[in-house]
């Protein structure tokens, strides 16, 4: 069941979070990559959160430009770690395209709003 944007965004940052704690387990390329993928992957939701604040359409663009450039760049770091093997394609596939759908999402409510104002 799909819910709302901050939730969506909330539970993606929780997945991102407990991936993170599986590759910091191990050494290596997984704990780095890990650092990578944590930030963009939880600033999204946040980005989403403080947007549900805005004081203006330009804050409210603004913040949600934020959370899309971070989407877009969780999802390389999910791709990356697909493409290298690091974690199963297959494992990361859920988490993928929900990235994807989020990204799609963003990037709608940002033309609107901007057409809108």
């Amino acid at each position: 069941m799909k819910t709302d944007l901050p939730e969506r965004t909330f539970a993606l940052a929780t997945r991102i979070v407990k991936l993170c704690q599986v590759l910091d387990a191990t050494p290596g390329v997984g704990r780095t990559l890990s650092r990578q993928l944590l930030r963009p992957g939880t600033s999204m939701g946040a980005n989403v959160e403080e947007g549900q604040a805005s004081q203006s359409r330009a804050d409210f663009v603004a913040k949600y430009s934020i959370a899309c450039k971070e989407a877009r760049e969780t999802h390389y770091w999910l791709r990356l770690l697909a493409e290298t093997e690091v974690i199963r394609a297959d494992r990361l596939r859920p988490v993928t395209e929900e990235c994807n759908e989020l990204i799609a999402i963003l990037t709608t409510i940002i033309k609107k709003s901007r057409a809108n104002s």
